[in-house]
C-alpha cells in the first residue's frame, strides 16, 4: 500500500480504545491506512467516502467501521462537518474473552470489518447516540459503553463496502506468512510486471502449487488479486490527480491502455474517463 499514507494513531498500548471528537473537522486528509480498527461517525455534512475500492456518496449521517490496514478517506466541501472517531488495537480480535460464546457476534464483526462496513437503518441512530454519549464518559463506564457499541454493531443491519481484495492482518493473509510476504511484494511493486512465476519463486513454490495455495488462502486468484489492487489504485489516481488515463494505466502496472480499459470496465461498469466524470459530478452535487 505504498501509494497510500500510513497514519500514526495516538493509541497507547495500555488503552483499550481512544475516542476523538472533532466538531469542526476538515476533510483534508488523503486516503490513508493504519493497523488499528476504526469506527467513524460523520455528521452534518455530505460528500464522498472512499473505503478500499469503494467510492460512494454519504450524508448527512455516515457510520462506518474499517478493519486494520484498509485504506479510507472522506471528502466534503461542507463547513459543518462533525466527526467522532473510535480507534482500537487489532489485538482485540485475539483477546481470550472473545473466544467465549457470548462474544461470538463481536468477533465476527471484527473479522467482517476487513471489508469495511456501513451501518444504516434504525440501528444507525441508536449507535450514533451511544457514540456521542461515549465522548462524555471516562473510566469503567466508558468500557461498558464501548462494548455495547460493538455489540449493537454486531447485531445491526450492515453493508459490506469492498471486495475481498484487501485481505489484511485480521483476515486471510494472517494465516500464512508466505501469503503476507507475497501481498507485501505486490503492493510495493504494483507498477511493475508481477508474474505468477515470480511470486511463486518468492516463496519457493511451483507455479501450480502456489496458484492453488494463494486462491485457497485469499479466496481469489493471483491475477485477479493483482488486477483488483491495480484498479483500486487507478480509482484513487482518477479521483485525486489530473494524470491522464494513459499515465495512470502504466503507473498502475498495466502493459497497454486497451487492456486497462477492458479490466476497468469489467470491474466498474464504466471506462476510466467515465469514472472520473462520475466522481467529479458527485463531488459537485454533494
Amino acid at each position: 500500500m505504498s501509494e497510500y499514507l500510513q497514519e500514526i494513531v495516538p493509541l497507547h498500548k495500555e488503552d483499550l480504545f481512544i475516542i476523538l471528537n472533532h466538531p469542526n473537522a476538515k476533510f483534508d486528509y488523503p486516503v490513508h491506512y493504519h493497523p488499528e480498527f476504526e469506527i467513524n461517525l460523520v455528521m452534518n455534512c455530505t460528500g464522498t467516502r472512499v473505503v478500499g475500492d469503494s467510492e460512494e456518496a454519504f450524508g448527512p449521517v455516515d457510520l462506518v467501521m474499517t478493519g486494520p490496514s484498509l485504506p479510507h478517506a472522506w471528502k466534503s466541501k461542507d463547513k459543518t462537518n462533525h466527526v467522532i472517531t473510535i480507534q482500537f488495537s487489532r489485538e482485540l480480535v485475539n483477546y481470550p474473552i472473545l473466544e467465549k460464546r457470548i462474544f461470538a457476534p463481536i468477533k465476527q464483526l471484527l473479522q467482517d470489518s476487513e471489508h469495511g462496513l456501513s451501518f444504516e437503518g434504525p440501528e444507525q441512530e441508536s449507535i450514533k447516540k451511544q457514540i456521542i454519549s461515549l465522548t462524555r464518559m471516562q473510566g469503567f463506564q466508558s468500557v461498558t459503553t464501548f462494548l455495547n457499541i460493538l455489540s449493537a454493531m454486531a447485531n445491526a443491519n450492515r453493508k459490506r463496502l469492498v471486495t475481498g481484495m484487501y485481505a489484511n492482518e485480521v483476515g486471510s493473509t494472517a494465516k500464512s506468512r508466505r501469503i503476507a510476504k507475497v501481498c507485501e511484494y505486490i503492493e510495493k511493486n504494483l507498477d511493475k510486471d508481477l508474474s505468477l512465476s515470480e511470486a511463486a519463486t518468492l516463496v519457493n513454490m511451483s507455479d501450480s502449487a502456489f496458484s492453488h495455495f494463494f486462491k485457497k488462502r485469499t479466496g481469489i486468484s493471483y491475477i485477479n488479486y493483482v488486477n483488483n489492487l491495480r484498479i483500486a489504485r487507478a480509482c484513487t489516481l482518477l479521483s485525486d490527480t489530473t494524470l491522464s488515463a494513459s499515465e495512470i494505466c502504466y503507473d498502475c502496472g498495466f502493459n497497454n491502455k486497451s487492456n486497462f480499459i477492458r479490466i476497468f470496465r469489467k470491474r466498474k461498469n464504466m471506462t476510466p474517463i467515465e469514472y472520473r466524470k462520475f466522481i467529479t459530478q458527485m463531488l459537485i452535487k454533494y
